[in-house]
């Protein structure tokens, strides 16, 4: 699955530090606790309270939250399949076959993100997972074998791109079933699913009235309420020229999302040329716009998709939409360094 990151609360002792710093030392009773988890979304998740709850109290709450990952995890899995799950790995393997019954969580999901293609007019597409396995499949033998490292032949990307379309996804809610109708066709939910698992777990802490909560689900921070004297967290977009400082921008957030997309995280290259991850739709290629966009909003599912969806969007167009969807902040950080937000973006930036 995509690895995205908002830095700053990635690692447990600086993460901790980070999101204490810009404030007064917080009361005995509200000294932070934390949670390390490194089985979900092939990434490294966190579970942060500052919320003062007894030690039983956040053991009970973070089993919940890493409970909840568990569950998603394996039924967005593309690549291994579960004896007691049948997930998305099952769903394409039996592309072209009989409707199978999934789970519900999991027909609540892919309704999502056929609702999530259609907001973003077809730009955060799931069903893109024939063009995205070959550009798969070439970063791992880059990987393995950095001289023998090649980009796919454009023909065959425009050949796998046939067999994409949510018109090939059939879903019947009444039966719980779904259904690949090509047999060359499959779902890949990396753009979307550890944010939407992320969202979930979080809404889970707030019905139960958790507060002064951060979940950091391998760069996907959600944070659920503030810290216990009412200021926000402290959180930081990292800077995508790597030899330059570590962070770009330290931005305030309280009961919202950051993630980030960027073309640093995964990557490959060919004679000089790094590939990245983030493939546009329309170009079949990596995305050219931006080094990296930072998506702020409450729910983690929409900024996941849309980190990726407006990435592969001109400034432009990318701002207007999220106009359009309304709620949504940007932070666009081009080749050369240059760095463009919204409007709202300013009073949340942290100032020097």
């Amino acid at each position: 699955m995509k690895i995205k990151s908002v830095l700053g609360l990635l690692l447990a002792a600086v993460t901790a530090f980070s999101l204490t710093a810009c404030a007064s030392p917080a009361p005995a009773k509200t000294e932070p606790q934390g949670k390390v988890y490194f089985s979900y979304f092939d990434t490294v998740s966190y579970v942060y309270s500052y919320a003062g709850d007894t030690a039983e109290q956040f053991n009970d709450r973070s089993a919940a939250v890493s409970s909840i990952l568990s569950d998603y995890h394996r039924l967005f899995d593309i690549y291994n399949e579960y004896t007691d799950t049948v997930n998305l790995c099952t769903v394409n393997k039996n592309a072209g076959g009989e409707p199978l019954k999934v789970d519900e969580r999991l027909i609540e999901f892919l309704k999502y993100a056929k609702e999530l293609a259609e907001l973003t007019e077809g730009a955060m597409d799931i069903t893109l997972g024939s063009v995205l396995n070959i550009w798969h499949i070439h970063r791992e033998e880059a990987s393995e074998d950095p001289s023998k490292a090649s980009v796919p032949d454009i023909k065959e990307l425009k050949k796998a791109f046939e067999h994409t379309g949510f018109e090939l996804l059939e879903i019947d809610e009444a039966n719980s079933t779904v259904r690949i109708t090509d047999p060359k066709a499959s779902l890949d939910v990396g753009a979307l699913g550890k944010g939407y698992a992320t969202e979930k777990a979080a809404q889970y802490l707030e019905s139960i009235g958790a507060y002064g909560y951060v979940l950091n689900i391998g760069g996907n921070v959600r944070a659920i309420g503030t810290k216990p004297d009412g200021s926000k967290w402290v959180t930081a977009i990292r800077n995508p020229d790597m030899s330059a400082e570590d962070y770009a921008m330290k931005i305030n957030i309280s009961d919202l999302s950051c993630v980030t997309s960027g073309v640093y995280e995964r990557f490959f290259t060919v004679n000089g040329r790094q590939y990245h991850h983030i493939i546009d739709r329309d170009t079949l290629f990596p995305a050219d716009y931006f080094a990296s966009l930072t998506v702020l909003t409450k729910d983690s599912g929409l900024a996941d998709a849309l980190s990726t969806a407006l990435f592969c969007m001109s400034y432009e167009d990318g701002k207007a939409m999220a106009e359009k969807i309304g709620g949504v902040e940007l932070i666009w950080i081009y080749p050369d360094g240059e760095i463009k937000y919204t409007d709202g973006v300013e009073d949340m930036i942290v100032k020097q």
